[in-house]
């Protein structure tokens, strides 16, 4: 019997011996399995990452040709543009123009869009005036963009040069809701400006929009003001507009101010001041930079009392704001004043301060809340000192004219005074608290 149990055990020992062996070998062959496996993902995964790489190289490259392709289409634009500039400059004889014994006083540029109709009524009105001495302001149309009406209409006007700015360069703009518009009206003012004085070497230009009417005298005005602009230095430009322009607040076409506040809208500027602005031009709202202390530097603005230049546009980039107020009512001169024969020696720095003082020492101080009332019930000049920013707001709406302030200034205003005629030819100064002694009086 133990015999027979060692037997036994003796099998089991042989007939295990072969599925160990078997285990073993199938335990070797899933490992080289497993290995090769390893080895297949492995290769999978690079092949992968080089396939993304070669798609984002391609992307990359398709971008480059994209991108290679705009500036190619771009500078074929340009160079059309520079093309028919030349051709229309030789066709108009410019070079001769700018070559003869009389010399520009100023270059005289209309800025233009997409608006065809305001565009010539502008152009009418200044081929009124500009035609007889078109050779003292060679007229420009500077078209931003490529509306077709509007450059069919400027190239219908012998008496005129057309440029043409195209930009396709995306604008960013720098916060959330701004407009496109005020960054690229920024970016054609500057092309414009830059090939004006650079270019063409002009040593002034003077700046109007597409939806303006200028005064019979607009140009003797400029032409006095470029005396003034070149003598002077503490002048920043020349400008036809005043913003309180209405017909109840003017009254004296023959009168002058210094301003510390940009007016714009019909302005003359020289060379180099140009030179110092064009290498830090904004990318938009140009005018309200020009506007800054920083940008300004004490220097200030000649404005008139009553507007050289009318503003017809409603519809525009501002979508009419302020119009119905304010543009609409602004009394256009119609007087044809002989400015060669006057004195503006007083409009100069070192005497304009005095001058103004003594119109503001003359005027009769009016104090309380009923300013309009008090003002009404004295005949001459009258004064009105106000405390701070909402102070003058408040009573400039009783009057009616503009409460906007810009860097601390009131529009207008000079050393923190804003003069007004009411009504009649009394003036009105709105005198800032620290007013008197920025000029002076005690």
């Amino acid at each position: 019997m133990r015999k027979f149990s060692c037997d036994y055990r003796y099998l089991l020992l042989l007939a295990a011996l072969p599925f160990i062996y078997i285990q073993m070998r199938l335990f070797a062959t899933q490992s080289q399995y497993a290995d090769r496996l390893a080895d297949a993902i492995e290769a999978e995964t690079q092949c992968t990452r080089q396939t993304r790489l070669l798609i984002d190289q391609i992307s990359m490259q398709q971008g480059r040709i994209l991108s290679l392709e705009e500036e190619a289409k771009r500078q074929d634009q340009e160079c059309r543009q520079l093309r028919a500039l030349v051709q229309d400059l030789e066709r108009k004889g410019l070079k001769k123009l700018v070559g003869d014994t009389q010399v520009p006083i100023a270059a005289v540029v209309v800025m233009a869009c997409n608006r065809a109709d305001y565009l010539e009524r502008t152009i009418k009105s200044i081929l009124k005036y500009q035609s007889p001495i078109a050779s003292k302001y060679p007229l420009f149309i500077s078209q931003d963009g490529s509306d077709p009406h509007v450059k069919s209409k400027a190239l219908s006007y012998d008496q005129l040069t057309y440029m043409q700015h195209l930009d396709y360069e995306p604008v960013h703009t720098e916060r959330p809701g701004e407009l496109i518009a005020y960054y690229k009206i920024a970016r054609h003012y500057k092309w414009a400006l830059d090939q004006l004085f650079y270019k063409h070497n002009f040593s002034r230009v003077i700046i109007l929009e597409d939806d303006m009417e200028i005064a019979p005298d607009f140009f003797d005005y400029f032409e006095a003001g470029a005396t003034l602009l070149d003598r002077d230095k503490s002048i920043m430009a020349i400008s036809s507009w005043n913003d309180n322009g209405q017909k109840q607040f003017v009254h004296d076409p023959y009168v002058l101010y210094r301003s510390d506040f940009f007016p714009g809208l019909g302005w003359m500027l020289s060379k180099s001041k140009w030179d110092e602005l064009s290498t830090k031009w904004p990318k938009a709202y140009w005018d309200d930079w020009l506007r800054l202390k920083e940008n300004r530097k004490g220097r200030q603005f000649i404005r008139p009392e009553v507007c050289r230049t009318y503003n017809f546009g409603e519809h525009g980039s501002s979508m009419g704001q302020f119009f119905k107020q304010y543009l609409e009512p602004i009394k256009l001169n119609d007087v044809q004043v002989d400015w060669k024969s006057m004195d503006l020696s007083y409009l100069e720095e070192g005497k304009y301060a005095e001058h103004f003082a003594n119109l503001l020492k003359k005027a009769s101080p009016v104090h309380g809340t009923d300013a309009i009332l008090k003002a009404n019930n004295i005949a001459g000049d009258i004064r009105i000192l106000y405390r701070d920013q909402p102070d003058f707001e408040r009573i400039a709406s009783q009057f009616g004219i503009f409460e906007e302030w810009k860097d601390g200034v009131p529009r207008t205003a000079y050393k923190g005074v804003v003069v007004f005629r009411y009504q009649t030819q009394r003036r009105v100064f709105l005198v800032g608290p620290d007013s008197f002694q920025q000029l002076g009086i005690r």
